[in-house]
């Protein structure tokens, strides 16, 4: 490619939902510093540069999930050493969101091992979200698909975002996972949009995609009818024994790169650095949120990966000089 297709630079900060893949694909090819540049523009547009929502999750429900996500360790059909457990109770899991809001977090995402949601489950679920909820903290689950009636409880005990990850673009879906189809994780979405719950939807880079294929994740998501209010971008974890275990980094510019195109073509989003922060340098995530991203998870543990230790984001925030924000639901 030649010359970049950056929209013009008046209506940079503008949310499209009309963008081609082969404008993402330019994005992603635009000299690194002027890519940097407007997406840190973009992101003034809407928040401030100096502020990170502060997220806590936990494993609801662990382990045994019929799904075959050739990167999850929670899969039932690889040996990764991760046992299978019931769901939480929901005064335990109250009690650690507590503990995540004494700790900082402004924000509690409860996570569930299951390919779908059990009509069964949603009396105990409800309660979790309606404690959580009433400690202050913003509530997001993530509990595989779901019902329009399912998302419609899930809202009416107070949930304000529902994750349910894309992954990668179309195109390359098939090599991450063949259990469950593209469509229908973008039924879901509509189930959650419809019910009124904000949507968490974003994916993982280092599955051995190409950059085509990062475009093509962004491109889904930018051409939503409306742009996720939450958009996560994972730095893939190889775990042992998954199909994905022994997948190649990704060079570190390529994820400010992915970081910066997602502010560029979801302006509003919050966009959030997930799992990978373990292995990534201080001045790494410096960058990312120099090309806008804006939330972090802590905690120590995300599911059943290592997340960096609160002292270490203590310090990371201390040295950059940032401080928590305010609810996600209510950008600047």
């Amino acid at each position: 490619m030649n010359a970049p297709l950056l929209p013009a630079r008046q209506d940079a900060a503008l949310p499209r939902h009309d963008w081609t893949l082969e404008e993402v694909e330019a994005l992603f090819e635009t000299p690194f510093t002027e890519l940097v540049f407007r997406a840190a523009e973009t992101h003034r547009r809407w928040f401030d540069p100096t502020e990170l929502q502060i997220s806590q999750l936990l494993s609801v429900k662990t382990g045994g999930c019929p799904e075959n996500c050739g990167y999850c360790a929670q899969s039932q059909h690889f040996k990764t050493g991760v046992a299978a457990s019931k769901l939480m109770d929901a005064g335990a899991v109250i009690a650690r969101a507590r503990e995540a809001k004494a700790g900082g977090a402004q924000r509690f995402c409860m996570g569930a091992a299951w390919r779908d949601l059990k009509d069964r489950d949603l009396p105990r679920l409800a309660a979790m979200i309606a404690g959580v909820k009433a400690l202050g903290l913003e509530t997001c689950a993530t509990l595989g698909m779901m019902t329009p009636g399912q998302a419609e409880a899930l809202k009416a005990a107070g949930l304000d975002f529902y994750n349910h990850n894309l992954d990668t673009g179309p195109d390359y879906y098939d090599r991450v996972v063949t259990t469950r189809t593209y469509q229908e994780r973008l039924d879901t979405l509509s189930a959650v949009r419809e019910a009124g719950i904000a949507v968490c939807c974003g994916g993982i880079v280092g599955m051995g995609e190409t950059r085509r294929d990062r475009a093509g994740l962004l491109h889904q998501l930018a051409t939503l009818p409306a742009h996720p209010e939450s958009l996560p971008i994972n730095d893939l974890m190889p775990i042992p024994g998954t199909p994905l275990g022994g997948s190649e980094p990704v060079d570190p510019l390529e994820f400010v790169r992915m970081i910066a195109v997602a502010r560029l073509v979801c302006p509003k989003s919050v966009v959030r650095i997930a799992a990978g922060r373990e292995h990534m340098t201080k001045e790494l995530q410096a960058l990312c949120f120099l090309a806008g991203a804006n939330s972090i998870f802590v905690g120590g543990r995300l599911l059943t990966t290592k997340n960096p230790e609160p002292t270490a984001d203590e310090a990371l925030l201390a040295d950059l000089k940032m401080r928590p924000m305010g609810s996600a639901l209510s950008p600047l």
